[in-house]
């Protein structure tokens, strides 16, 4: 019992609260790998993709809000099911639904936080799969890396990381610190390029493009255009356009994935030196510096980058588009040293992912720890370690499930849209990296792409958690002296519906015939699947427990 009264002890300022929501938003990491997703989703959608972003940061800077006004309220560890229990628990008629609350956005917390290291460490796999075919083409092929390889990566990469966490969150911010710098300038290098080479290529001009074995060879630049088999836009004005409110919503539902992370500074409360002041300041700092700054820089940049010889089309049957781009860039621009360039990104997104994965973990593993101390999941995940004061065991937990889910979104990547024709398989390197995940056309066509599936997954436990969290913070102000209308009232109400809407883009786009209906449809009964075994076990755990479900009397 003694391991239970262990505390978390306060080591982080500002610095080290921000450095560590800036680490989950790493800007490197998701320019690299969720361009492809964004470009291939309900292709040509991807033509709307810096509009998307623009409309998933608006919802979660009002998201963003409601956790800063939160966080002024209830500093402490348990992010937004801290602040459910206590905004109900204050109210005079409000509070019989404070645990019935505070349960429902724990839970819908898991199937964010314990989805979304999925698709970081399925990231790392291909990332790492990409750039051994970049090295070493006999072995791997570059723009198909091996299945079995990027889920073998995926697995030990789960692990590493956890192992990271597991020292303590102190050592975590410190490699934070150093990593957020690294991929801030070598992004924004990249982005300076990229503009740079748009600028000199007009159509008619003699540019760069990449063929079958990702080799630059010579193309002559067409016209740009947003239509046709080979879409770019045709000026700066374009990429930042919305051209169609469908496109924009579909993109946004993938463009969440590039934002989260800003809350979890909240879950560092108990770890912060002066965690009112700090975790409110944090919240808005990160998502300010890496989702307005930092990606609408860089995704002006790619997107301002397409053309004929790399179009959007090229983009969404690559397994690394960012990758490519790097390679035609430094050929054109850094006297034929593409591959190079590509390299030394890649080394800078190869740390983001680090920080990333090891942020998501850390944030996941407290929230499941808040639950567990309050004995709404199994108690043992509320235990510290004896030495490192880390929640050990559900760190430990989601690392599993991080490897697992990581292997399948690995193994699985070419299914669905993204699955290559016969001849292309046919000319894939026949050896054990190829086993699994590579069968035929109609085989890969007919399944989900497995890192689509996961992140659409993790995206819904994030839209429907931040949207819960903008009506808890609704209810905290509620009966409050401080009271801010727009504060407390608009922007929360705005970022509800918002987060609600993207929701509802799950099943509209489907039901539209547009883009796939498997993945968004599938992600959806996942969802309530857990939602529902959820309510089971709440039910179930109470009477075990002996506690109500909805509160008789207002705790003292």
């Amino acid at each position: 019992m003694a391991e239970e009264q262990k505390k978390m002890l306060p080591t982080l300022g500002l610095t080290g609260v921000t450095v560590n929501a800036m680490a989950l938003i790493a800007p490197g990491a998701f320019l690299w790998i969720t361009f492809v997703q964004q470009a291939g989703y309900a292709f040509p959608s991807g033509m709307a993709m810096w509009a998307g972003i623009f409309v998933a940061l608006m919802l979660a800077y009002a998201t963003a809000i409601s956790y800063s006004e939160l966080a002024k309220l209830y500093p402490g560890a348990g992010s937004s099911y801290l602040f459910a229990e206590q905004a109900f628990l204050s109210k005079t008629h409000a509070y019989k639904f404070a645990r019935v609350a505070k349960f429902v956005i724990g839970w819908s917390s898991h199937l964010y936080y314990w989805m979304y290291p999925g698709v970081m460490v399925a990231t790392m796999g291909i990332m790492i799969g990409y750039i051994v075919g970049t090295v070493a083409p006999s072995t791997m092929n570059a723009g198909i890396p091996g299945p079995v390889f990027m889920a073998v990566v995926a697995i030990i990469f789960a692990y590493a990381v956890a192992w990271i966490a597991f020292q303590g969150v102190n050592g975590s911010t410190f490699v934070n610190i150093g990593i957020n710098g690294i991929q801030i300038v070598a992004l924004l290098f990249f982005s300076a390029l990229a503009i740079a080479y748009r600028a000199a290529h007009p159509a008619g001009s003699a540019g760069l493009a990449l063929d079958a074995n990702g080799n630059s060879i010579a193309a002559t630049i067409g016209a740009y255009a947003i239509t046709g088999d080979h879409p770019s836009h045709a000026s700066a004005l374009s990429v930042i356009l919305p051209h169609r409110f469908d496109w924009v919503m579909l993109q946004a539902t993938v463009a969440i994935l590039l934002l989260v992370g800003f809350e979890s500074v909240t879950t560092l409360g108990e770890e912060a030196k002066n965690p009112k002041k700090d975790i409110p300041r944090g919240v808005l700092l990160s998502l300010t510096i890496q989702g307005l700054f930092c990606y609408l820089i860089e995704y002006f940049a790619a997107n301002y980058f397409l053309n004929s010889a790399y179009s959007l089309a090229e983009a969404k049957g690559s397994a690394a588009p960012i990758g490519d781009m790097m390679v035609i860039i430094g050929n054109a621009l850094l006297g034929g040293h593409g591959t190079a360039f590509m390299l030394m990104e890649a080394l800078t997104v190869f740390l983001a992912l680090i920080g990333t994965t090891l942020s998501c973990i850390n944030t996941g593993a407290r929230v499941t720890y808040a639950m567990g101390r309050d004995e709404e999941v199994p108690e043992h995940f509320g235990l510290l370690h004896g030495k490192n004061l880390t929640p050990h065991r559900a760190i430990w937990v989601l690392a599993t499930i991080s490897a697992i889910l990581g292997a399948y979104a690995a193994l699985f990547y070419f299914a669905g849209a993204s699955a290559p024709d016969d001849k292309t398989i046919a000319t894939l390197p026949h050896n054990l990296w190829y086993a699994l995940g590579m069968s035929s056309n109609a085989s890969l066509s007919a399944l989900p792409n497995g890192l689509l599936l996961v992140t659409l997954t993790s995206n819904f436990g994030t839209f429907l958690l931040y949207g819960l969290t903008n009506i808890v913070c609704i209810v905290a102000y509620s009966e409050r002296d401080e009271f801010h209308g727009f504060k407390h009232m608009v922007v929360p109400v705005f970022g509800a519906v918002a987060n609600f809407a993207c929701l509802a883009f799950y099943i509209i786009g489907p039901l539209e015939g547009l883009g796939s209906v498997k993945e968004p449809l599938m992600a959806v009964a996942i969802s309530a699947i857990w939602g529902i075994y959820g309510a089971i076990y709440f039910v179930r755990n109470s009477k075990k427990r002996g506690k109500e479900t909805i509160l008789v009397t207002k705790p003292a």
